[in-house]
């Protein structure tokens, strides 16, 4: 009888282990599968799960009902290929090598996919791939089906052939790249448009009908992908893996307008971040305010798959917000901007309340997104003229401002467009030197080293006020961030809590 008794007390203390283990230790016995939505220039607040209340995205917003929205969600840059290069090895920009516009990756980049796939997992890569001909992204992708051209939609029609063509006995990663929403916008035959009354106007736009039909047809794109992902879901039920599947939809940089993408303000690197995971995620629907980084989708992954994470990775897992909405993982958040066709270098660090920001070239104005002015989108012309005339608002007429601040922080809580730069405010100053010390000690600790103007990457395109460059210029790139200090073998992540900041005001 006493033995019959501890049987049953060592069975009761089995199911109390199992019924009290975090939720995504269910799904362990069955690996999960990964699909990664990477949405090409999008800003975080054009959604309707994000507050939107016009635009057309039931499916993502479904997504999120049913899963986890992160509300404080940032990138490492609000450029294309510096942000595609920085999520697929989970490293900052600068510690890639391909830290500007059209870099390709370091062949010898360590790229998280060749871990799953070495772990037994199907991968595929579909769409955008802006990282080069790179050896190492082809090995590490079972198919590397790839598609720059937006000549007429989203290029989402291949994901459901690819789905299905899949090998059914083992786990999945997709990491799916849509062209949509990136300029030249194009219609969706198979969705009701989106109207001009539709759009929300940021303060920092003209608000005439130019800049709303720019919006109600930025939204089209939008609507088209969120349509293709509905189609994607339904797939993954019809193969009955979609409670085991881990799907995130975000976006590699801001909405493709003035003030947006290139900027490193929260409408250039504050991203859209659902994930759906029924088998994970088990309260629904979750939000969270922890704030996360791009870099820490790749130690997350590894982690949920029961990879052994490399220390080549700086981001770290935000597995136990996954478990608790209100845990944290990080308190620093950092973001940089390189050459984007336009020389550039700025810092970025999001912390507490604020967002700072530091530029090592004031001398220059904060270009609109070179995109806007080669297809002359309605928006940038009203801006235009109205900073010829004269009329426009401080809010608008940022973008033609020089010099420009070397330095900015704005409040948050009470600035969410950050219009306000209260860097010279007395109530602001503490939050000022932590900013100064957790960015320099980024710098230092990741190698991320400022080559001065002369010899960063030159324009390679006339800026708004130009109608070309100098005759005499004869473009080549220049010296990378980081390069003189070999940044892409550095692995340190730099601060990431508050009390890793070192820094005294005396260093």
């Amino acid at each position: 009888m006493n033995i019959l008794f501890s049987r049953f007390c060592l069975l009761s203390l089995s199911l109390m282990s199992i019924l009290t283990q975090p939720a995504f230790l269910f799904a362990q016995s069955t690996k999960p599968n990964f699909i990664i939505i990477l949405a090409d220039d999008v800003s975080f607040d054009d959604f309707g799960c994000y507050g939107h209340p016009h635009i057309r995205t039931p499916h993502i917003d479904a997504l999120a009902a049913e899963g986890m929205r992160f509300d404080n969600a940032y990138l490492t840059v609000s450029q294309c290929s510096p942000t595609r290069c920085s999520l697929i090895t989970g490293r900052y920009p600068h510690n890639t090598g391909a830290a500007e516009l059209h870099t390709p990756l370091r062949s010898d980049s360590v790229l998280f996919p060749q871990f799953l796939k070495d772990a037994g997992y199907y991968t595929v890569h579909d769409g955008k791939n802006h990282y080069g001909n790179n050896k190492a992204l082809a090995k590490a992708f079972d198919v590397l089906s790839t598609n720059h051209d937006k000549s007429d939609d989203g290029k989402e029609e291949k994901w459901i052939p690819l789905l299905q063509a899949r090998p059914k006995d083992k786990p999945f990663f997709f990491f799916l790249n849509p062209v949509d929403a990136h300029l030249p916008f194009t219609p969706d035959p198979l969705a009701k448009p989106h109207e001009p009354q539709d759009a929300v106007i940021p303060p920092y736009f003209v608000d005439d009908l130019d800049t709303r039909r720019d919006l109600a047809q930025y939204y089209d794109e939008i609507q088209r992908m969120d349509r293709f992902i509905g189609l994607l879901v339904d797939e993954l039920k019809a193969q009955h893996v979609f409670e085991n599947t881990f799907l995130l939809f975000m976006g590699d940089n801001g909405r493709p307008f003035s003030r947006c993408k290139t900027r490193l303000l929260e409408s250039g690197i504050k991203t859209p971040f659902v994930i759906s995971w029924p088998n994970g995620i088990s309260s629904k629907p979750q939000v969270t305010l922890s704030l996360v980084s791009a870099i820490d989708i790749v130690p997350t992954i590894l982690e949920l798959a029961g990879i052994t994470i490399p220390p080549s990775v700086q981001g770290r897992s935000f597995v136990p917000v996954l478990n608790q909405t209100t845990n944290t993982i990080r308190d620093f958040a950092f973001a940089e901007h390189n050459w984007h066709a336009l020389a550039g270098y700025e810092r970025a660090v999001r912390f507490g309340d604020y967002l700072y920001l530091e530029n090592r070239l004031p001398q220059l104005d904060a270009h609109p997104n070179v995109e806007v002015i080669k297809y002359q989108c309605g928006h940038i012309l009203s801006l235009i003229a109205g900073w010829k005339a004269g009329n426009l608002s401080p809010a608008q007429a940022d973008v033609f401002i020089m010099p420009r601040p070397s330095e900015e922080l704005f409040f948050i809580p009470d600035d969410p467009h950050q219009i306000h730069n209260v860097i010279d405010l007395p109530a602001h100053q503490s939050a000022l030197t932590q900013a100064h010390h957790a960015l320099k000690q980024w710098q230092e600790q990741t190698a991320d080293d400022f080559p001065g103007f002369e010899h960063l990457t030159p324009d390679n395109t006339p800026r708004w006020y130009q109608t070309a460059l100098p005759d005499d210029a004869k473009w080549k790139r220049g010296q990378m961030p980081g390069a003189e200090l070999k940044a892409w073998e550095i692995d340190h992540p730099g601060p990431i809590r508050y009390d890793d900041v070192t820094l005294t005001p005396d260093s």
